[in-house]
This record gives C-alpha cells, structure tokens and sequence, in this order.
C-alpha cells in the first residue's frame, strides 16, 4: 500500500480520468513522482469497477482501492446488505475478509467483527478504508483466519467465510473441498468456536453435492440480482439435524421476490400437469437454481407444462415469483406452422426444447425484441410446442 496515492493532487488526477482510456495514461505517463503510472492505473481501473458494484466506496473521498481483481471477487453492496439482514448478534468473525464488503454491513448488525485477511497488503487497505468510512467497531487482522480462530479462544456467535476456488481445479465439478479453506475438513474446528457459521459459495456450486459435504445444514439462500444468480449462502447450525429450508430471493430495484421450501417436501408435492391455459408462467432464476419446482406449482396453485420444462400454466393471474404472460396462442412445432405466424421479431425462450434460442434465430430469421414473447418447449404429452405470448410484467 502505497500511501502516497492518497495525496489530494494525485486523488484528484484519477478522478479527472476515471473515463480516460488507460493505454493513453500509460503512454503518455505522469507526473508524479512519489507513485508510478502502473499504480494511478490500478486505482482507476479498481475505482471504475466500483462505480455501480460499490457505490458507497466509489463516492467516498481517500478510499484506497486494490487490484480489480479483489474487485470482481468481492461481493456487492447490494448482496452484502441482503446477507447482513439474514443473521446478527454481538459477534461474528469473517475468516476469509477480502476487500471487506461484508463486513461493513456486518457492521451494522453486530456489536463486534473481525475481520481477517491473509494477505497483508490488502489488509492494511481494508483498514484505513474502514476509518475513512467511519467505521469503529471492525477489528482488521493480517493473519489466516482459521489459525487466528485456533490462536484465540474466542467464542463468536456467527463465524462467516467465503471460500475460493484453488487454481488447479478449474475445468473440474465444483466441490468445497477443491476450494480454499476446505470447509469441510475444518468443520469441527470451526463449531468448536462457534455454533452458526455462514458460508458464501459461487452459484456453480450444485446444491446437492454441497449438501453431502457439509452437515448440520439449517438454511439455503439462493441470492439473486435482476434475475441473475450471485451467490449461495449455506446457514449451518451445530447439532440441526431437520429437513433443509431453501430459501430464494430475486432483487430487483429494491423489490425482492421471495420463495422457501422444505427440500424434502419436493418429491412429495402433488401437482398436475395441463396444455397451456389462459397465462403462462415463469420461474425467476433463484427458484430455478433452487430447484423447488413442485413446491412452487403446488403452494401457488399452478400447472406444469411438463415435469422438466419448469413453466407454468393457470386460467387465473397471479402474482408469481417470475415473469408473466398472456398467451395468445399456442402451435404445435413445425416449420410450416411456425412461418406461417409472419413473426419477424420476438423474444425467444427455450425450456426443454432441442433447439438453441441462436439455432432457432437463425433458422427462422426471427430477430431479438419487441412486444411477441415465444416460448419454444415440450407439453406433457411430449409434443413439441410453440406459445405465443404478450408480457403482463
């Protein structure tokens, strides 16, 4: 950490070029000679990508900003502020702590963090971001925090830790125990300081091999951002040996869609199946990560259009975890049928279908956009099937 950089004359530098193209700041240099021209570029690259993932720290004066790359992995203040309402108490230490997003809002919910970074570097940044921020309560570590936990005999009410992938298993299924720390190695070790422990996990993770590497898994929460899902969050509670509640949200411009059920309850849900009705319905991705598609048909009091197309169906409107549509009208699949609907432009869903949505532009010259949503899949009969929809929102 080069402190230098915080000098108001080179602050005011990066923020005059935070638009500017690096490669011309590069060749043309500057002028500063406490701080190299590589190092001013890494503070606007870093700053840029904080614009609309970290607005607070983006609009702060005197942050320090690390490399992108603790950037992109770190979390956004938008999930961060979504974990911080999950859980709180008087303590609660962050084993893996990054650039600190987390624990910030954290923060806000308990009395005292910890916050522990291996690398020192970024640790002294996470610190003095912290007083810039006002924040009294966080107390920053420069030390791998499960040998912190095991040189302390501290008790915490949360222990949270986001582990990350290890370099050489890229390309492989995605198992915690590929990743660093292994959770599941340390899992005793980690209950003997505390009984609740979070864990934060990329999406690719399959729900079903996490659970049968962890144990005492109270909670799931599937985290989605404007239909996109970011992150797992794994709730475990010493000695929880009942039925796992998974529980989704979807948050859009301050609005969440909100789904849970009990995973064991799935394959017991009793739902039916029916052609296309009056509206059409579709799952956001958090339930379709979730996996709870009966239970979603059965608590909503919906149709499947077939037990692996994840669509619903319903001759009444509802509101709906999802998207929703009227449907216009439904064809059976077949080129002739299909060019004679003289569609040029439409949104195109596919959901178990054998066509690519790219495969079926381009073979019926049918561009993205408009008001025409088409769904291309399968109905309970087997039939191949195309729905002509209008969205409802």
């Amino acid at each position: 950490m080069n402190i230098e950089i915080l000098n108001t004359e080179i602050q005011d530098f990066i923020t005059k070029n935070l638009t500017t193209e690096t490669t011309k700041i590069l060749l043309k240099g500057t002028d500063f000679e406490q701080v190299t021209t590589l190092e001013i570029i890494e503070q606007i690259q870093a700053k840029v990508k904080c614009k609309k993932k970290l607005p607070t720290w983006f609009s702060k004066k005197g942050i320090y900003f690390p490399n992108k790359l603790n950037i992109e992995q770190t979390s956004s203040e938008i999930t961060a502020l979504h974990k911080s309402q999950l859980f709180s108490g008087q303590s609660i230490i962050d084993i893996t702590g990054g650039f600190g997003v987390d624990c910030y809002y954290f923060s806000k919910r308990f009395k005292n963090v910890v916050h522990c970074e291996i690398d020192e570097s970024l640790s002294s940044i996470v610190a003095h971001n912290y007083r810039q921020l006002g924040v009294t309560n966080i107390t920053t570590v420069a030390l791998d925090g499960l040998e912190y936990l095991k040189a302390n005999s501290f008790d915490y009410d949360w222990i949270y830790v986001d582990p990350s992938r290890r370099h050489d298993s890229k390309g492989k299924v995605f198992f915690l125990k590929d990743c660093l720390p292994n959770v599941p190695e340390h899992l005793d070790t980690l209950f003997g300081y505390s009984n609740a422990i979070a864990i934060k996990t990329s999406p690719l993770l399959d729900i079903s091999v996490g659970i049968n590497e962890l144990k005492h898994v109270r909670d799931i929460h599937v985290v989605a951002v404007k239909n996109e899902v970011k992150e797992l969050i794994w709730i475990l509670e010493n000695g929880f040996n009942s039925p796992i509640t998974i529980k989704t949200v979807n948050i859009i411009e301050g609005h969440k869609d909100t789904f849970s059920f009990k995973l064991n309850n799935e394959s017991q849900a009793n739902i039916a199946y029916e052609l296309p009705l009056k509206y059409l319905f579709e799952p956001n991705s958090s339930i379709l990560k979730s996996g709870g598609f009966n239970s979603l048909a059965e608590r909503l009091k919906v149709s499947k259009l077939h037990q692996h197309s994840h669509l619903y169906t319903s001759n009444d409107l509802i509101q709906f975890p999802g998207r929703s549509f009227k449907v216009e009208s439904v064809i059976d699949y077949s080129k002739k049928r299909l060019k004679s609907l003289k569609i040029s432009q439409a949104n195109i869903t596919t959901r178990n279908f054998p066509e690519t949505v790219q495969q079926l532009r381009k073979k019926y010259r049918i561009k993205d956009g408009g008001n025409t949503y088409l769904f291309f899949t399968t109905n309970y009969l087997n039939e191949k099937i195309v729905i002509v929809c209008s969205k409802i929102y």
